[in-house]
């Protein structure tokens, strides 16, 4: 059924218009369930809600996701990693009945709040307690974007579910762009971490793995930089897409990795009362939620596409090391920022670069590295080199920047000389194309494009059996998650997560 923005939606409003759809009496419908709300701006600007009802006697599908239960005294499963794909993973093993012991680089999430704002204000980074390593992830402030709705890879209510019982807005089950907001994530976070101890599970923080080896009894032991370990016959490693050091390990071990396509290029940022005029064609009223976008597209053969698109947000720098800009978005739940950002992205495929091809496996991984130094390079600092989006592809230095929410600040940079050819000469045909075919006003000397976006997902796969879900180089270690390049974004890592405990329990006759 359809509703305009701004109306209520009664119950009995619901019940009559689905006994209408379904042509029977209104008594005979007993119950409803919500099953998606999207927004609908082609005419009257509607929320459209697909709804399930019910007759007399029959059950309303409730989905359950499992009871924890106390593993204080279970054998132990060692998580490396805090992201969506460990936390999940870990909550799984709570209800399967192990005991899931999680070792984390970075610091607890409040105390990465202080690493992240030294980051913005003073350009410091800490290459442990940063916007992609500490608990929660990169996904803790990245807005907390739930937009996966395939079911390749599960059901994804255990997911929702889960979160609303952290304290998510139960509009995240419908909602069909459902999103948290970074001001809300760090919460759910911490529930989720004080469930997994409160039921015997562990946390271990400021954890970075230096070494992971098979020991002669078959268990695995896994080594931190401050000389502790730990030994577990199941290990899942769920490092998330910036730990390079994982990679290099594996590469200095001799084990298996094979190179992976990703995605390079830009933050473009608009004025975001200029998104909601494109986007509701100039019918935005304040009470309607803030416009979003997205596209794709092809330019001699490869995608340029938009990613991780945060309306009413914010750009945040997002090195892992000294010597790196990377920018990533974020928005908080209310999405009041005055801009609206976006990556737009081009896809990347080992054969692209074949000068890196002597890196093997990390050909992709030392090419992400060598642009984001490169942006470096040219400012000397975590401020990002930025042109204007018309400047930039008519080749022309912009003379002066618009404003920008990027706290370090932008630089006027010839960005279409900085970025990789093959990438700056793609982004240089989409824009106007994008402009002219997709979203009428997007292409404008108002939008400023910043570099650079590269952590799209990971430029490197760790190898594991597609049924087993074990690496393929040794049994009892499972890579999970956007780290292992199974994945990209919350809830596909969190299903990569639930996935893989799931096979862990099930060697372990759990």
């Amino acid at each position: 059924m359809a509703v305009p923005i701004g109306k209520s939606l009664e119950k009995d409003q619901i019940m009559a218009a689905a006994a209408r759809a379904l042509g029977v009496p209104v008594k005979s419908v007993s119950s409803y369930r919500i099953l998606r709300r999207s927004v609908d701006a082609r005419g009257e600007i509607l929320y459209r809600y697909r709804i399930a009802v019910y007759a007399a006697g029959e059950i309303c599908d409730d989905f359950r996701p499992g009871e924890y239960r106390d593993v204080s005294s279970a054998e132990p499963v060692v998580i490396v990693g805090a992201g969506p794909a460990g936390m999940f993973a870990a909550l799984k093993l709570l209800v399967l009945g192990l005991r899931p012991v999680i070792l984390e680089r970075g610091k607890d999430v409040h105390k990465r709040k202080y690493d992240i704002a030294a980051l913005s204000r003073e350009g410091t980074v800490d290459p442990d307690s940063n916007y992609c390593f500490g608990e929660g992830g990169a996904g803790t402030f990245s807005d907390g974007k739930l937009y996966t709705r395939s079911s390749k890879r599960g059901d994804i209510r255990e997911v929702m579910y889960r979160l609303v019982e952290f304290g998510a807005d139960p509009d995240i089950l419908v909602d069909a762009h459902p999103h948290i907001g970074s001001d809300r994530l760090p919460a759910i976070v911490e529930n989720i971490r004080n469930c997994i101890t409160g039921h015997g599970g562990e946390y271990h923080f400021g954890t970075r793995i230096t070494d992971i080896e098979r020991r002669g009894d078959g268990s695995i032991a896994v080594k931190s930089m401050d000389g502790r370990v730990w030994t577990s016959r199941k290990v899942i490693l769920a490092t998330g897409h910036s730990a390079r050091d994982i990679y290099e390990l594996f590469s200095r071990k001799g084990w298996a990795l094979e190179a992976k396509g990703f995605a390079l290029g830009v933050r473009v940022e608009h004025p975001q009362s200029l998104i909601n005029r494109i986007r509701y064609h100039g019918r935005y009223q304040p009470y309607m939620p803030v416009a979003e976008y997205s596209f794709v597209t092809q330019v001699e053969g490869r995608g340029v596409f938009s990613f991780c698109m945060c309306p009413g947000g914010i750009l945040v720098p997002s090195p892992t090391s000294p010597g790196e800009v990377v920018l990533n978005g974020m928005s908080n739940s209310a999405r009041n920022s005055r801009w609206a950002n976006a990556g737009v992205v081009v896809s990347v495929e080992p054969e692209d670069f074949p000068e890196y091809s002597k890196y093997g496996p990390l050909a992709l991984l030392e090419f992400q590295k060598n642009v984001e130094r490169s942006m470096f390079g040219f400012t000397g600092s975590v401020k990002a080199p930025a042109q204007r989006m018309m400047d930039f592809c008519r080749r022309v230095p912009s003379s002066a920047l618009p404003g920008t929410s990027y706290h370090p600040g932008a630089v006027p940079a010839p960005l279409h000389e900085l970025l990789p050819e093959s990438i700056s000469l793609r982004l240089k045909y989409a824009f106007p194309q994008i402009g002219n075919r997709i979203m009428k006003g997007y292409y404008t000397n108002e939008a400023l494009l910043l570099g650079v976006e590269s952590r799209t997902s990971s430029p490197v796969r760790i190898p594991r059996d597609p049924d087993s879900l074990e690496y393929t180089g040794m049994s009892g270690l499972y890579p999970c998650g956007e780290g292992a390049g199974y994945s990209g974004g919350i809830v596909s890592s969190a299903l990569d997560g639930i996935n893989t405990a799931a096979a862990v329990a099930g060697s372990m006759g759990a």
